[in-house]
C-alpha cells in the first residue's frame, strides 16, 4: 500500500491544468504515481470548488490539495472533505470566511493591475503584449508568449466570489511566497501565509509563475507537505 497520497493540482485564473506541467513531471521523479490536474471553468467559485470536490471524491485515499493563485480560494472551498489531509499554497489566496479574492487584492495592489482588460462578454484578460512581463517574467520569452495565447481568463465577477467555510482553519497547510509576484502582491501573500499558521512558508524568489518557473523548489515543497500530512 502507497504511503503517498494522491497529489490534486489546481490552477489559477489565466491559465489551465497544463501549467503544472513541469511541476507534474518533477512529482513523478519522486515517486509519485497517483497526480490529477483539475481543469477549472473558471466561472464561479462554487462551480471551481464542486468541480474540484468531485475530481477528490474520485480519489481512492488520502489526497493533499494543490492550489496555484486562484486556485488557492478553490481549495480553500473545496479542502473540507474527509479525505484531504492537507493544503498547499502556490503563491496563491488564501481567504478567511467572507473575503474573495478580489477584496484581498485591494489591500495591496499588484504590480500588474493596469494590464488587466475585460472584454465585452465578461471575461478578465491579461492583455497578451503585456502577460509576459505580468505573469512570468522570469520565464523565457517563448514561455511567455505561449501562456499569453493560451490564457484562459475568469470571468471577473468571480473576483467577488467569497469563501464560506475556510479548510486551512482544520486541515494542515503549507505555503509558498513569490518575492517577485506582479498579480498577486507579496504583502498579501505574506500576510495570509502568517494567518493560516502554516506548517512551513518558504518564499523563492520568483514570479507569479513559481511553478514554471522554479518547479524544483514547488515540487519539494509538496512532497515535504505530503510525507508530513501522512504522518497526521
Amino acid at each position: 500500500m502507497s504511503t503517498k497520497p494522491t497529489i490534486v493540482l489546481v490552477h489559477g485564473f489565466w491559465g489551465g491544468a497544463a501549467h503544472w506541467n513541469k511541476v507534474i513531471v518533477e512529482l513523478s521523479r519522486k515517486g509519485y504515481t497517483s497526480i490529477c490536474a483539475v481543469e477549472l471553468p473558471l466561472t464561479s467559485l462554487a462551480d471551481d470548488a464542486e468541480r474540484t470536490r468531485k475530481m477528490v471524491a474520485q480519489q481512492g485515499g488520502p489526497v493533499l490539495l494543490v492550489g496555484h493563485s486562484y486556485g488557492g480560494a478553490v481549495i480553500t472551498e473545496a479542502g473540507d472533505q474527509a479525505n484531504v489531509v492537507g493544503l498547499v499554497y502556490i503563491a496563491a489566496f488564501a481567504p478567511d470566511a467572507g473575503e474573495s479574492p478580489g477584496g484581498i487584492t485591494q489591500q495591496h495592489i499588484p504590480a500588474a493591475a493596469a494590464n488587466l482588460a475585460p472584454d465585452s462578454d465578461g471575461y478578465l484578460w491579461i492583455k497578451r503584449e503585456k502577460f509576459h512581463e505580468s505573469f512570468g517574467q522570469d520565464l523565457t520569452a517563448d514561455e511567455g508568449l505561449v501562456m499569453s495565447v493560451t490564457q484562459k481568463a475568469p470571468l471577473a465577477s468571480t473576483f467577488g466570489d467569497t469563501v464560506t467555510n475556510p479548510a486551512w482553519r482544520k486541515k494542515p497547510s503549507w505555503y509558498q511566497i513569490s518575492s517577485d509576484d506582479r498579480m498577486i502582491a507579496p504583502e498579501n501573500q505574506e500576510r495570509m501565509s502568517a494567518r493560516l499558521g502554516a506548517r512551513k512558508v518558504i518564499t523563492l524568489k520568483a514570479s507569479h509563475a513559481s511553478l514554471a518557473s522554479m518547479p524544483v523548489e514547488v515540487a519539494a515543497l509538496i512532497d515535504e507537505a505530503a510525507t508530513e500530512a501522512m504522518k497526521g
